[in-house]
């Protein structure tokens, strides 16, 4: 794994509506809330600080 790689954050059902940054990032870390959906792969990026969420356990059916 480069430097520049991330640890891949794990999020469960209870997490959903995902967003980003999560409600514990501290202040520095802070960008615009952009609302992510993780529900088509499983994984997915934010676009703002590139922070990788990656579902575990049993996605969630349609509603």
């Amino acid at each position: 794994m480069s430097e520049n790689q991330q640890t891949p954050v794990e999020i469960t059902a209870h997490d959903l509506p995902l967003h980003c940054p999560q409600p514990g990032a501290p202040l520095w870390a802070r960008h615009p809330r952009v609302f992510l959906d993780v529900t088509h792969t499983g994984e997915v990026t934010c676009p703002y600080c590139s922070a990788h969420y990656v579902f575990k356990g049993e996605l969630p059916k349609g509603h």
